[in-house]
């Protein structure tokens, strides 16, 4: 009795499983019912399939990355190569809309081909100083975002954000680059060098002026009486030392005993 109970229900699994559908995180489900597509999303969790009666095809709704690599020419006409990515999502509410009105080959039918028209179409109206300049490349993101939204999400996928991961340049353009660049920084070091020099020189200049002022205080303070200060300042710290008048009253200190 037991062994007949066990395979019933073995029988009973080998019918029902194949019967459902398991949908997990980041799926939703798109029920169809006699080739008629349900507008309402199957939710996450375990749902059943009655072949004919009810279908159930499961959706990825997480975010995805598109990625395009391209050759478009700027406004002057030079051909700059993009690799860019495009972040999307399918909205949950959305998927059944999307499987009746696009199918489930939407990326290569619709947002593909959208992506490629936004690169040629917006990127081609800048030139390739712009594209090359971190603003100008923040702005086509934004643009090539705004164009996207409006061509997309009427379908029901929602335009996450749009990256310009790298962008080469014409050998003509990068020459042209460098040049500049080496050019700014011959003028930096020169700049450098010049202010250099004009700090040296006012330390020169710092430097005489000091010595003239004290040249000058030194000559103001030789009084003829602060000179015979010193003069008996001399000969008090000198016993050894005698004084000659001279015909301009001016002092000469000899050393007795010095030969001199």
């Amino acid at each position: 009795m037991h062994r007949l109970s066990l395979t019933a229900l073995l029988v009973l699994l080998t019918l029902v499983l194949p019967a459902c559908v398991v949908i997990e995180d980041g799926e939703v489900g798109v029920s169809k019912s006699f080739g008629s597509i349900n507008d309402e999303p199957v939710q996450q969790g375990v749902a059943f399939v009655i072949p004919v009666a009810r279908q159930i095809e499961t959706w990825n709704v997480k975010l995805q990355e598109r990625k395009e690599t391209a050759t478009v020419p700027s406004s002057e006409g030079m051909i700059v190569k993009l690799e860019t990515s495009l972040l999307f999502q399918i909205l949950p509410a959305s998927a059944p809309s999307v499987r009746k009105t696009v199918g489930r080959d939407y990326v290569e039918r619709v947002v593909t081909p959208y992506f490629r028209n936004a690169l040629r179409d917006v990127v081609s109206g800048y030139p390739v100083r712009n594209i090359y300049s971190e603003e100008g490349r923040k702005e086509i993101s934004r643009r090539m975002k705004e164009f996207l939204e409006g061509a997309l999400e009427p379908r029901g996928i929602q335009v996450v954000d749009v990256l310009l991961r790298d962008v080469q340049l014409p050998q003509r353009f990068r020459d042209s680059i460098e040049a500049k660049l080496t050019a700014e920084q011959r003028v930096q070091q020169k700049q450098f060098e010049l202010e250099q020099a004009k700090k040296e020189a006012e330390i020169e200049v710092a430097r005489a002026k000091g010595a003239a002022e004290a040249q000058s205080i030194i000559n103001s303070t030789l009084s003829e009486g602060y000179l015979h200060y010193l003069w008996i300042q001399t000969l008090n710290e000198n016993p050894n030392v005698i004084y000659v008048a001279t015909e301009d009253n001016m002092p000469i200190f000899k050393q007795v005993g010095s030969g001199r």
